[in-house]
């Protein structure tokens, strides 16, 4: 979601005269597009804002100005403890970007705007300056209404709000006839898309798109268990273009913990719902999120979390640890887990989940997989790098392929992460 808002950030920019550079010292304008998520990338965004300052010095006619979920956090405190910084836009005014900087060259007035969080979606007529060439991230929705008690999103974002369907169609249509092969649909939790318009559900939606001519693949991310319907279950397993893959965040293996989390389901629940999946779809890639370190998480707990990843066999899981989110309800709980608890907790996690992901990936060993082709590795331009249809990276011999290119490619080196294969033309 960052990246799809930056892109739409640096749309607006281009729009009035403004392009990319590579080359900070160079910059009119730079623009930091922020997350509070967890308390690392907080800290990282406050040292870069400190960082810039030397810029500032060297060009006194630098701007400077610092949006998305921090922005929304912390804005007035940000503006008054950073001088360098020149304005902060909150999460909903994104759109007013153009305007702002338009108007800040011509004032020299420094600005806070954090309103409007859970209102209209201002979206102007934009084409985002897009960072990849294959594939291209589409929001679709904003905010979240389900207020998980470690997460400080509905507060930063706002409620959930729906684009109409017709300005998705057209920027996806749009994205394709620019060459995109792929496109990923965005939102907090995709599988309440529309529920706010009354126009059509996320599953409708999602077969719509599956029809528009010229695309490849279709995913999507993230999906909140508790609202996962059989109707988008059916519309997956019968799509053409929609990849055999889910991301289906379940963050704890215990039912205690997800209680506490406010998730709203509990661990049997949650393995329906996969067996549903799974029986529909039988190749699916499933990835999840998982925590560890929550407030009150006991020895017990984690152990049940771990039987459950044996069990339930995710092809791979983003593992983290708790962070203390001021304002959220779970900063207040009690039962706080010590630091390295928590870290012996996570290796532990990664360790039996790596196995996991490991086993499944030797499955496709000797194995013919389609891949999209994303361009050449970073360390290794004679090596290309693509996805399967499941979300799996694939490492190959560059031949005569193209970034965008749908290809076949024979497995015969298998790693946790990475599929290695040559090109099979059979």
């Amino acid at each position: 979601m960052n990246v799809a808002e930056s892109e739409r950030m640096a749309g607006q920019l281009y729009k009035i005269g403004y392009k990319l550079t590579d080359d900070i010292a160079a910059a009119d304008l730079i623009l930091i597009n922020s997350c509070c998520v967890r308390a690392t990338a907080e800290d990282k965004i406050y040292g870069k804002i400190g960082e810039l300052n030397r810029y500032k010095l060297q060009n006194p006619a630098l701007i400077i100005g610092v949006m998305g979920c921090l922005a929304q956090k912390d804005g007035d405190d940000l503006i008054k403890r950073y001088p360098n910084v020149d304005f902060v836009l909150g999460t909903a005014r994104r759109g007013e970007l153009s305007n702002v900087v338009e108007s800040f060259e011509s004032a020299r007035k420094r600005f806070v705007d954090t309103s409007n969080v859970s209102g209209q979606i201002i979206e102007p007529e934009v084409f985002p300056i897009r960072t990849g060439k294959v594939s291209a991230f589409v929001p679709i929705m904003y905010g979240c209404n389900n207020f998980c008690t470690y997460c400080i999103v509905p507060y930063v974002r706002g409620r959930e709000r729906s684009r109409p369907a017709a300005e998705i169609f057209a920027e996806i249509k749009n994205a394709v006839d620019n060459g995109y092969k792929e496109i990923t649909l965005l939102g907090q939790n995709v599988n309440s898309y529309g529920k706010d318009l009354q126009e059509m559900t996320f599953a409708k939606l999602l077969a719509a798109v599956d029809k528009i001519e010229g695309l490849k693949r279709l995913r999507f991310m993230t999906s909140h268990p508790k609202d996962l319907s059989d109707e988008l279950i059916d519309v997956m397993a019968n799509g053409k273009n929609i990849c055999e893959h889910i991301h289906l965040p379940v963050q704890y293996g215990s039912n205690k913990i997800l209680q506490k989390m406010n998730r709203v389901y509990t661990v049997e629940k949650y393995f329906e719902l996969v067996k549903k999946i799974r029986a529909a779809i039988p190749n699916i890639s499933l990835t999840t999120d998982l925590i560890v370190g929550f407030p009150g998480e006991t020895e017990k707990d984690f152990q049940l979390t771990l039987d459950f990843l044996r069990e339930i066999k995710f092809d791979m899981a983003f593992t983290f640890i708790y962070s203390e989110r001021s304002g959220t309800p779970a900063a207040n709980f009690d039962g706080k887990v010590d630091d390295e608890t928590k870290h012996r907790r996570l290796n532990e996690l990664m360790a039996v989940q790596n196995e996991i992901s490991l086993a499944k990936n030797l499955q496709l060993d000797d194995t013919t997989v389609e891949v999209l082709v994303e361009g050449a590795s970073k360390t290794d331009k004679n090596i290309f790098t693509g996805r399967t249809r499941t979300n799996k990276s694939v490492l190959f011999p560059h031949g005569t392929e193209s970034a965008g290119d749908l290809i076949n490619v024979k497995v015969n080196q298998v790693q946790t992460w990475i599929l290695k294969g040559i090109r099979d033309f059979l």
